[in-house]
């Protein structure tokens, strides 16, 4: 079975295309191949700056023989019926067959297509591939109409057995496949001719030229971290960066150069964004006070000179973007210890937060407000979590946010420390906008705690009361991610709180807002707007964070029903309330006891609300022991007594592990009850004081949790 190389040698490919242009070559070609007929047995894309390469072992030499019948009209059927289905075979119709079904007599075709050569196949897979290889962007160049990312130089199209190794015949725009391709541009530009993948890695190597994205981010990392460790410094890590770098060269070499004295007193964040975003370089971190103080840049060749020109080159253009980073540093400490970081927040009155809720100035005020409100109930001093709300989102408005957003956060804390105030409202400015996502940590200081907290509700009931909720797949403005921040924030501090209350606190600021914005709104009563906030407060909001909580739950392990079982009682608003009975829950499912005690629960159930709905009446006045015939009716008053004193107390001081414990006891009492005691016997007195107590069944039951929503 013949093995396949190819390779696409261009211009130089953007960094941030070449894996997903690596793995559209495989699945385009692949895929082609398998509809074509043939089999592989494994294919491997790589990529580097200037070729695509894809590797394919064990191709089918041939695809096989094809049969096909094809059912046609009945015999004797109108003679057009019957020509249009020779034409749609193209066969005569001596060639077709006859064949009895129940209807009657009718034409088969039966056509056969031969095998084709897998080189044939490959040839019209791989220029179709090319011709339709779907880049973000592409151009055309010359006189040609192909369009590729850069102009591509050379079609590289081997197949390899046993015999030796044959060009796939194959042009594409006038460009004609081969056996040959080029080394690194600058140390092995010369062509050279391969026969099969491994004598073209091992000879790529030998040209300077690393295949494997993987092997030149290894390379990078490992050499990064060793002249780290030489000089005392620590890398500080950034994975995305090591992928783009290596995206950049085809034969790294490390070199290490030197911060200007003049900037090693800037932030290591600055540092770190600056020369990551303008220049892909890697940052040295001095382990003992945590400063940047040296930089790594990936060079693309070897020099006589050990990259001494490349390093003075690089480190002149680095002091120009570094001074720029330091007149911004400058300037923002200058307007702080002019106005303050009120006086630049300030300019938020200007900047549109969204049209209908008015500018950032009147959303930090809504956020300031409800903070202040929310920090009681976080352990939080109202006066630093409404003072943290005002600055909180002051560096927007600072020079060196406005170079760099993603430092948006970081800066606060660095200008609000620069202010002289308190540690906890200082990093409130980075830690409110946590957790940004699944992995992201959840800030504990009480007093980010409740920032964070009010900026993602006050977004959240901003929205909903504008009537901008998350439809379907689509939500623009990431309010389900808002309300996981939430979720993870009350659960991962172990906040009480009625989130109803906070709610209607922070839609009666949004809706306020949103009608000096909202013509439509406007129009509305101020009782018809108390009433629309009510029913997203009571009702909209509260349902939408069940929903969010199932999923996040789902994920820990936790199944849906036994969420719904714990949503039907009472404190469904308190979050940590919730979650605790749904583990407790969940907990109690997993024992021994736990699916036998449930079957137990729902056979008392049905037959207790099968008679109430036949009699018309409920069972819920109380059964008595002295009407209990057998020993082990008795022996479930008994053990129900006891579940009952266990379990109220338990469920008051919201003890739901004990509570599980307890009513895991009574599963022995119930399965020998059913066993022996018939519940509808000839004794009226009997039968309804046998369902008085299915009802304490489930009462005592249902006061753990609604056992009537689970599964099973």
């Amino acid at each position: 079975m013949p093995d396949v190389l190819i390779e696409l040698f261009s211009e130089e490919i953007p960094a941030r295309m070449q894996r997903r242009a690596a793995e559209d070559l495989r699945k385009l070609v692949t895929d082609g191949l398998v509809e074509g007929g043939l089999s592989y047995a494994h294919a491997r894309a790589y990529s580097t700056p200037r070729r695509l390469t894809l590797a394919i072992e064990g191709l089918s030499a041939e695809s096989p023989l094809q049969r096909e019948e094809r059912k046609g009209p009945k015999v004797g059927a109108p003679e057009k019926a019957l020509d249009g289905f020779l034409r749609s075979t193209g066969l005569t119709l001596e060639q077709l067959e006859t064949r009895d079904d129940k209807k009657g007599a009718f034409y088969l075709a039966v056509i056969e297509r031969p095998g084709r050569l897998a080189a044939d196949i490959l040839a019209e897979v791989l220029e179709q591939s090319i011709r339709n290889f779907p880049w973000p962007k592409a151009m055309r160049w010359g006189g040609g109409a192909l369009r590729w990312v850069r102009p591509l130089h050379s079609i590289l199209c081997l197949m390899t057995t046993e015999a030796g190794a044959e060009v796939v015949p194959l042009t594409v725009d006038g460009i004609v496949a081969g056996n040959t391709t080029r080394g690194h541009r600058f140390m092995a530009p010369d062509a050279f001719s391969v026969t099969g993948f491994e004598d073209y890695a091992a000879k790529l190597k030998r040209a300077y030229v690393v295949l494997d994205p993987e092997d030149r981010a290894e390379t990078i990392a490992h050499d990064t971290r060793n002249r780290a460790f030489a000089l005392g410094l620590e890398l500080a890590e950034d994975e995305g960066l090591l992928a783009e770098v290596a995206g950049l060269v085809e034969w790294p070499v490390v070199l290490v150069g030197e911060i200007g004295a003049d900037f090693l007193d800037l932030p290591p964040e600055v540092l770190q964004t600056s020369m990551r975003e303008h220049q892909k370089f890697f940052s040295l971190r001095d382990p003992k006070d945590g400063r940047i103080v040296r930089f790594v840049t990936v060079a693309n060749r070897e020099t006589a000179d050990n990259g001494a020109t490349i390093l003075a080159g690089n480190q002149k253009v680095l002091a120009a973007r570094l001074s720029d980073a330091k007149f911004f540093w400058q300037n923002d400490l200058r307007t702080i210890s002019n106005v303050g970081l009120l006086g630049m927040a300030e300019g938020l009155a200007n900047v549109t937060f969204h049209n209908k809720l008015g500018s950032q100035k009147a959303r930090i005020d809504r956020i300031s407000a409800l903070a202040r409100e929310i920090a009681p109930l976080v352990g939080a001093d109202p006066e630093l979590a409404e003072q943290a709300a005002r600055i909180a989102k002051a560096d927007l408005q600072s020079a060196m946010v406005g170079e760099f957003p993603e430092l948006q956060g970081t800066m606060g804390v660095y200008y609000a420390k620069q202010a002289g105030l308190p540690d906890a409202v200082a990093n409130a400015c980075k830690a409110h906008y946590q957790p940004l996502g699944p992995s992201d940590d959840v800030p504990t200081d009480p007093v980010s705690v409740a920032v964070a907290l009010a900026d993602k509700i006050d977004t959240l009931t901003g929205f909903w009361a504008i009537d901008e909720k998350p439809t379907g797949s689509k939500d623009p403005f990431a309010l389900r991610r808002a309300a996981l921040g939430v979720i993870r924030l009350v659960l991962g501090n172990g906040v009480r709180a009625d989130l109803r209350r906070v709610f209607a606190a922070a839609l009666t600021s949004a809706t306020v807002d949103a009608a000096k914005n909202s013509e439509q709104l406007a129009r509305l009563t101020k009782e018809e707007r108390e009433g629309i906030s009510d029913l997203i407060a009571t009702t909209e909001l509260p349902s939408f964070f069940h929903d969010r909580l199932k999923v996040y739950l789902r994920d820990q392990g936790i199944r849906h029903d036994v969420i719904d079982a714990c949503l039907a009682m009472p404190g469904d608003d308190d979050l940590t309330l919730l979650v605790n009975r749904a583990e407790a829950l969940a907990a109690f499912l997993k024992s021994e006891d736990g699916p036998n005690l449930l079957q137990g629960f729902k056979r008392a159930n049905t037959i207790l609300t099968q008679a109430e709905d036949k009699d018309g009446v409920e069972y819920s006045f109380g059964a008595d022991l002295k009407f209990a015939e057998t020993d082990e009716e008795r022996a479930l008053f008994k053990a129900l007594d006891t579940a009952e004193k266990a379990i109220t107390p338990a469920m008051q001081s919201e003890d739901f592990a004990t509570a599980m414990t307890a009513m895991a006891a009574l599963r022995a009492p119930i399965d020998a009850f059913f066993e022996t005691v018939q519940i509808n016997t000839d004794s009226q007195v009997i039968r309804r004081n046998r369902l008085n107590l299915l009802n304490r069944i489930r009462t005592i039951c249902g006061g753990v949790a609604d056992l009537t929503k689970l599964d099973g």
